[in-house]
């Protein structure tokens, strides 16, 4: 398929140019992000030395992929920083980490708040702003790519993988990235960095100055969007089937910007964002999010969402994971509407384990491990009553965790089912599972059982590779029960009171097979939900997120040997791990399927074909629902509504025959910027441009999105929807359900659409009653020709 460049900007980094030299003696200089006013090279020819601007070619493609080209202007634009920052700052020390050139004209540098004030006071400076911390979205805290991995090789198949002439990144070579590194699957690779490194962060022996993947999470979200088809998934010893991306046949590029010891910085990430745009991307994924939610009058307005903002000007599907801050309302971390924002929600694949004790008492369990030999029992024997005669708990009060074998007495455990405790150390990494199966291993175990510490309350665990039989039972209550059961079990003698009989047994059933019985999807209770906070007084904004929900709960797909923040992945080459960062890139390869049936398709399209397809059903039919709680997710949970799921799950087949879309473009969004109150010297700002080009009455509830919230609905409300016919002809039929307290109509009821055509849809909403919470309604258009769409609709 050939057109997918997957940006990946998840654990990763680059070095930028820099120029001069100003340490950070200076304790109050910082990384500040300075915009131009003159446009960007994405957005018009520059004419520096008179100040003249000229508008972009027809042929945009040509002048966005001349790599030639490119060198000449970003040098040349480089210059001209250097000449402003020498100019603007009278020779004083200052660092300039990057030249930005395409989505957005500006640059990074190390200055003191000093220098920044001076600068926003020059004529040609639009806009300075303070550099931010940014993160990853995975239930871990975890870097970028495995170039060796299987799923990035380009001689798996009968597919020669050209690369298309479009792109021109490069592949950085490194000692860690040598050449090489880079296939016909895996095209680019760069990584970006020069903002933490100056700050002092970057950590040598854990970060790599390359594009090589020191984490993991890199490496699998990458091939989630786009990996190879048919490669065997292997962990731990053990065969879990082929894993597959969602769009196999895509090409890689990879821009790294974050890493494991610090997360990153908006520079690099914008620095990153800049270069892919400028090296022919077709689409971004960011399973990044903000640290916190942007200040100033409107969270749309930060340097990652206007260069992205840029980026989809361009024809760049742009894909963002929601974040892992929910259930919380309000708790979004994506917030811009030319953004596609994705939750994450449970897929029907779960692998279950369980203990059968001696009185006929069966406890769930977790763990990716082999079960003891059927229809056999094996004793049971706690930690702590294995000890050696050289240990006791006084001297390793955490012996009981199993991580030293020379602490216990081989002669005991033998042949015997180990009990080990599963304390806040292994949460926080201080114990792990991986050792304490070596412990067991070492005493020849037959099998390691952990216990939950009653200290750890609702901790959720992920399946955990064990290399042997096992199993881990995360309920503190079940826990108590096989407690209960071993010390009821326990003969002592009647004088001493030591143990002279272990007379608990059981068997593990193991946990190698996939159950597919469960119901789902349902979203996921660290998913982030709307209602979308337009600013920093979490006042609502008139726009839809997420914008739907994809599979983002323990996830099969590749990882990097040297991933070292999964300790019980480490050394593996998949890993299975869970979080809004695993979504986005399911909707990254599918958007790239789109992109190859509908190659005309704009970004808005993409958004709108998977959108109003999504299904708002589980597999047995019934409503989805949303997990409410951290503690016992499941025993909290309710039907989910618009804030938890957007449009619903993505139905990928759907996606692909929508019928009809909502287009929407640059000049939209800009128009909804310019609404804003207070706006128009902020979009001036970071834009370069006049909001008295664009019509500014288009507020966030009239953007052609293929959703419809209003925050405030003030006795009655009009807003419409232009849709556009890719299909053949059909006639279609208009049905709603109002959200509660309001009356809605819709007109036209019924219409018939010619191929090619359009037809505007007007909804008026009434306010029935007054109520500051929201509620939730949907609009349905049903074909004659087998196309059906779902509108959602939040009201307050």
């Amino acid at each position: 398929m050939g057109n997918l460049y997957w940006v990946y900007l998840v654990l990763p980094f680059c070095f930028g140019l820099v120029l001069n030299t100003l340490s950070q003696e200076n304790s109050d200089s910082g990384v500040y992000i300075v915009t131009l006013k003159q446009a960007p090279l994405s957005l018009s020819y520059q004419g520096f030395n008179n100040g003249s601007t000229s508008r972009l070619p027809n042929n945009f493609s040509i002048f966005r992929n001349d790599s030639r080209s490119h060198q000449r202007s970003s040098s040349y634009i480089s210059r001209v920083h250097d000449s402003l920052l020498k100019k603007a700052l009278k020779g004083e020390k200052y660092m300039k980490l990057y030249s930005y050139h395409y989505l957005i004209n500006g640059f990074s540098v190390l200055i003191t708040p000093q220098q920044a004030d001076m600068l926003s006071r020059t004529q040609e400076v639009a806009n300075v702003v303070l550099d931010f911390p940014v993160r990853t979205a995975t239930t871990y805290t975890p870097q970028f790519l495995d170039p060796t991995h299987s799923s990035f090789a380009d001689d798996v198949s009968d597919h020669k993988y050209p690369i298309p002439d479009h792109f021109s990144g490069i592949c950085e070579v490194t000692r860690d990235f040598p050449s090489g590194s880079c296939n016909r699957k895996l095209v680019g690779a760069r990584h970006f960095a020069a903002s933490a490194i100056t700050r002092g962060v970057f950590n040598s022996s854990q970060d790599y100055a390359s594009p090589l993947d020191g984490d993991g999470h890199g490496t699998h979200t990458a091939s989630v969007a786009a990996g190879n088809h048919g490669i065997p998934v292997m962990v731990a010893g053990n065969y879990f089937g082929n894993a597959s991306g969602m769009a196999p046949r895509s090409h890689i590029a990879v821009y790294k910007a974050l890493y494991k010891s610090f997360g990153g910085f908006a520079a690099d990430v914008v620095a990153a964002i800049d270069q892919a745009a400028q090296d022919g991307v077709d689409i971004i994924s960011l399973s990044i999010t903000p640290n916190r939610r942007p200040p100033g009058i409107a969270t749309f307005f930060n340097p990652i969402d206007m260069a992205l903002l840029s980026a989809v000007k361009s024809g760049i599907f742009v894909v963002q994971a929601a974040g892992n801050t929910g259930p919380s309302p309000k708790s979004m971390s994506s917030f811009s509407p030319w953004i596609f924002t994705v939750g994450a929600a449970s897929h029907d694949r779960v692998y279950s384990n369980s203990i059968v004790l001696g009185n006929n008492v069966t406890i769930p369990g977790v763990g990716l491990a082999p079960g003891t030999c059927s229809n056999e029992m094996y004793t049971l024997i706690s930690a702590v009553h294995a000890l050696s005669n050289e240990t006791t708990l006084a001297n390793d009060m955490y012996a009981g965790e199993c991580q030293d074998p020379s602490n216990f007495d081989r002669e005991f455990i033998q042949g015997n089912l180990l009990i080990c405790s599963y304390s806040i150390r292994f949460v926080l990494g201080l114990s792990t599972v991986k050792q304490a199966l070596q412990t067991a291993k070492n005493l020849s175990a037959a099998g390691v059982v952990f216990c939950m510490d009653p200290f750890v309350i609702g901790f959720q665990l992920n399946p955990t590779p064990l290399n042997m039989p096992g199993i881990i039972i995360p309920s503190t209550n079940d826990s108590k029960i096989l407690l209960q059961y071993y010390n009821s079990s326990l003969e002592r003698d009647g004088f001493t009171k030591k143990i002279v009989r272990f007379g608990a047994v059981a068997s593990i059933s193991g946990g190698l097979e996939a159950n597919y019985s469960v119901s789902a999807p349902k979203v996921m209770y660290y998913s982030a939900r709307g209602p979308d906070p337009e600013d920093d007084f979490l006042d609502n904004a008139d726009i839809m997120k997420p914008n739907l929900v994809a599979p983002g709960n323990s996830i099969w797909a590749a990882w990097s040997t040297l991933g070292m923040e999964s300790v019980e992945f480490q050394g593996e080459s998949f890993a299975m791990m869970s979080g809004t960062s695993m979504a986005a890139p399911h909707i990254a390869g599918l958007a790239a399927l789109i992109k190859q049936k509908f190659p005309h398709f704009s970004p808005a399209a993409i958004a709108s074909a998977l959108s109003t397809t999504a299904s708002l059903y589980d597999k047995n039919g019934s409503p989805i629902m949303a997990q409410r709680a951290y503690t016992n997710p499941d025993l909290n949970q309710s039907p989910a509504t618009p804030f938890d799921m957007g449009n619903g799950f993505v139905n990928a087949s759907s996606a692909l025959n929508p019928g009809l879309i909502f287009e929407s473009t640059y000049e939209d969004y800009m128009s909804f910027l310019c609404d804003i109150n207070g706006s128009i010297p902020i979009v001036f700002n970071h834009t370069g441009q006049n909001c008295q080009l664009y019509n500014s009455t288009v507020t966030a509830a009239d953007l052609n999105l293929p959703s419809i919230t209003i925050a405030r609905l003030n006795r009655s409300q009009t807003v419409g929807r232009s849709l556009t016919n890719i299909a053949g002809n059909e006639s279609y039929r208009v049905d709603w359900t109002a959200p509660f307290g309001v009356s809605m109509n819709v007109t036209p009821a019924h219409f018939f659409i010619a191929m090619g055509e359009k037809q505007v849809l007007n909804i008026t909403f009434n306010a029935m009653t007054n109520d500051s919470t929201a509620s939730f309604g949907r609009i349905g258009l049903v074909g004659n020709g087998g196309h059906n769409l779902n509108i959602p609709l939040s009201v307050i």
